[in-house]
């Protein structure tokens, strides 16, 4: 197999032309939204303010702020588009290139050297046909070689991707062993409830216990007084638990308080203060993430100072699509300052990681999400958080649910880590099969 070192420019033409948004000339055309990282082209009739290029049935269009991700594709549309200029449309001379060939060959590690050694700034510059024709590239001079490199890794792919549908497979699986894990700990099933004697307390009695304690939090005016729930109906009652539990609602067993927005237009402090203030986005996998922690200043703290979450604290956001993420403070996070967009919910005489788990589950994330529908909004008020209903078990038996969920859990994580891992070699694997195939060797993958 002879092959060639050529410009990219040889074989792809750019399709020039470049319309305001208003120019008659593109009325009515359909605007390709964006190109994801598989290639799939998506289209919307969503109006942009941006400029725009033409594309047309079969023109190579490249994302050029995605396209080392894959963000790219054939156009095969029978209707001319349009897109922003952040993208690019090239038409390519079948004689010198088997398009399939291209694809293949600008999502390949030798791509992205060939961009990082070729284009000033490399991959983080977004690229414009500018960078692109210019590329040095090596590839075989017969366009019916070139076909025989793709059928073969066509062949190799295949095996490679249905491994990877498997994979992702899996870890859906265990998505959903977690979920079950935790709809069994909230009916009772996960761990086996010994017979209750009389001197032992029922979920029952723990609720009296937990009443009467904000009671006299808020004479102790430690707390304000709330506006009463509705007692539950017994329709409203999902399944059922053990005779020892009790069904409440969320805003009996704790103390729900909302955060604080800092004033319009104060932009946050990167240099440390003694104020953190924390955002929805530092709110990640259960904890307070610290990688990219924003501060306040003195006089705004002064301001909000009320507005705080602790350790003894799980967070809520009560927004957009986050609706109901929830987590633990770190013990080495105390009194930092909250977003109006996340609430502060503190236990009362309930265990901590036992109501996170409850907040956390399919059962109570559910309710969640209804009770947004019901609303239509992107922000949900704290007083339909607070009517949710949770289930309690007496304190001993949350502590045992939570020992068992955590070994579970565990156990999710091990599996899970396994099958990522395994992912990486196998996104490995295909680079390696690409790879050899566009340096014109030969590489067999066993099934």
């Amino acid at each position: 197999m002879s092959w060639q070192k050529v410009k990219l420019g040889q074989f792809l033409k750019n399709r020039e032309g470049r319309y305001k948004p208003k120019d008659p000339a593109i009325q009515g055309l359909k605007r390709i939204e964006k190109i994801d990282f598989s290639g799939t082209i998506y289209l919307s009739d969503k109006v942009s303010n941006t400029d725009m290029i033409l594309v047309k049935k079969g023109d190579l269009v490249i994302s050029g702020i995605n396209v080392e991700k894959g963000a790219m594709n054939i156009y095969q549309g029978d209707e001319d588009v349009v897109a922003t200029i952040h993208y690019s449309s090239y038409e390519f001379d079948e004689k010198q290139i088997d398009i399939d060939f291209l694809t293949h060959f600008l999502k390949s590690l030798e791509f992205k050297k060939a961009l990082k050694e070729q284009v000033p700034g490399g991959i983080k510059t977004e690229i414009k046909p500018k960078h692109i024709l210019p590329l040095e590239v090596e590839i075989p001079t017969d366009v019916k070689e070139q076909r025989k490199v793709v059928k073969k890794l066509n062949e190799n792919n295949s095996i490679i991707e249905d491994v990877s549908s498997e994979l992702t497979h899996q870890l859906d699986l265990i998505k959903q062993l977690r979920q079950a894990f935790l709809r069994e700990a909230m009916q009772g099933k996960l761990c086996h409830a010994e017979l209750v004697s009389a001197s032992q307390e029922t979920g029952q009695q723990l609720l009296e216990k937990i009443k009467a304690e904000k009671a006299q939090l808020i004479v102790e005016k430690k707390l304000k007084k709330e506006k009463e729930l509705p007692p539950i109906t017994e329709d409203e009652i999902p399944f059922e638990i053990p005779e020892h539990w009790a069904w409440c609602r969320l805003g009996e067993i704790c103390s729900i308080k909302g955060g604080k927005r800092v004033p319009n237009g104060y932009k946050l402090l990167k240099d440390p203060t003694p104020y953190i203030y924390i955002r929805v986005s530092d709110m990640k996998n259960g904890t307070i993430s610290d990688n990219d922690l924003h501060y306040i200043d003195e006089y705004v703290y002064q301001s909000i100072k009320q507005y705080t979450i602790g350790k003894d604290d799980i967070y809520m956001t009560i927004v957009g699509g986050t609706i109901g993420k929830c987590g633990l403070v770190p013990e080495k996070f105390d009194n930092m300052n909250l977003t109006e967009n996340a609430a502060k919910i503190t236990p009362i005489l309930v265990d901590k990681k036992f109501l996170w788990k409850c907040l956390d589950s399919p059962f109570c994330q559910s309710q969640f999400i209804d009770k947004t529908k019901q609303v239509g909004v992107q922000k949900m008020a704290l007083n339909r958080f607070s009517s949710s209903l949770i289930p309690l078990p007496p304190f001993n038996e949350q502590v045992q649910i939570v020992a068992k969920l955590e070994e579970l859990l565990a156990f999710c994580d091990g599996l899970e880590e396994s099958i990522t891992e395994s992912q990486g070699y196998n996104e490995k694997l295909l680079q390696q099969v690409l790879r050899e195939a566009l340096q014109g060797e030969s590489l067999t993958v066993n099934n």
